[in-house]
């Protein structure tokens, strides 16, 4: 379950965007994940948070090594949040991918201060994969850029959220 006492707290988990939002720097960056079971795609925003943008992607190995190259790329790109993929079922149950990403959360928890938000993300995988073949992408390049594409969609998909939340 997320740690949604903590809400917007570093080093917290949630899933309420208010409380996410209002425990951030302004003008800083964030990161969406997509993590899958082979990889970790990544986007970053802007520090307005306004565009979210595909980054990169992390070929899973074992967590420590996979955190570690999340949090060097954090540190990097001097973000302040991580907007993780919560692969909810799409008649909203949650299944053993859910449970496998917040476990995910919570391990990443022990590692950074830096709080999570748990987005919702269905469907993403599926817009990624619809865009990329509208733009006429092989199926080689589609397989290179699709977990970064979902996870700029995810991450997206909070920041129009939370500029709708500050309007």
């Amino acid at each position: 379950m997320a740690n949604t006492t903590g809400a917007g707290v570093a080093g917290s988990t949630t899933e309420d965007v208010k409380a996410f939002l209002a425990g951030l720097p302004q003008r800083t960056a964030l990161l969406g994940i997509d993590a899958g079971t082979k990889t970790l795609g990544l986007a970053l925003s802007d520090i307005t948070r306004t565009i979210a943008s595909p980054l990169t992607v992390i070929r899973r190995t074992k967590f420590k090594e996979d955190a570690a190259e999340l949090l060097r790329t954090a540190a990097e790109h001097k973000i302040s949040g991580f907007v993780l993929g919560l692969p909810t079922n799409l008649d909203g149950t949650a299944g053993p991918r859910v449970q496998a990403t917040r476990a995910f959360a919570r391990n990443l928890n022990a590692l950074s201060a830096l709080p999570i938000l748990l987005w919702d993300e269905r469907l993403s995988t599926a817009a990624a994969e619809r865009t990329l073949l509208e733009a006429d992408a092989s199926r080689r390049r589609r397989a290179e850029v699709i977990d970064k594409l979902a996870a700029a969609i995810i991450l997206q998909g909070a920041l129009d959220r939370m500029r709708r939340l500050q309007s």
